[in-house]
């Protein structure tokens, strides 16, 4: 929650959101070569958006280059219960992991709104593998902030934004704010 000694500033606009998912779509089809044996799974909540974002956009490209688009295999994991800081922060009950296929064999491209530490990409991994073995993870985030603890790297990113420690970072589709709390 913001104090009223919060500074908030928005770095990023809608239109900067929506050309960031445009571009990660076109990069993950083109690695993927196209979305036959692809999945994408939002990392509850924050990812959740992101995928839904993703999936119609990566549809759109798809129909647009007559490839007959293929249908965008969708849905979330909740990593909270695969946490190593389980103590530390809150787990999220309303958040429930959607896994409605078999991740067997297929490309799992894991997707969050903003990648900092690297532990809930980690915690989410290890989630996905109770569901099965899949052929590889891709990690895709509209914001990579830095600050990582484990050895994790996205492989489509929307904006680099070096942050400090003492700011949060909030990403919606209208936007990415950066908070500066000053009550420390």
């Amino acid at each position: 929650m913001n104090t009223p000694s919060d500074v908030r500033k928005q770095v990023l606009g809608p239109d900067d959101v929506r050309r960031a998912i445009t571009r990660m779509a076109h990069e993950i089809i083109e690695r993927n070569r196209g979305t036959a044996d692809l999945a994408l799974v939002g990392i509850q909540t924050g990812g959740v958006w992101v995928v839904e974002a993703l999936a119609v956009e990566m549809l759109r490209i798809e129909a647009a280059e007559n490839r007959g688009a293929n249908p965008i295999v969708v849905g979330s994991v909740d990593a909270s219960l695969y946490r190593d800081d389980i103590g530390m922060r809150p787990v999220s009950p309303g958040s429930v992991s959607d896994l409605a296929f078999t991740v067997e064999g297929v490309t799992v491209v894991l997707v969050d709104d903003v990648l900092y530490t690297g532990r809930t990409v980690r915690a989410a991994i290890d989630a996905i593998g109770d569901y099965g073995r899949p052929k590889a993870v891709q990690l895709a985030a509209i914001v990579d902030r830095g600050h990582r603890e484990l050895p994790i790297r996205p492989d489509f990113v929307g904006k680099n934004l070096p942050t400090s420690a003492e700011e949060s970072v909030s990403v919606t589709p209208n936007g990415v704010t950066i908070t500066q709390r000053t009550d420390r």
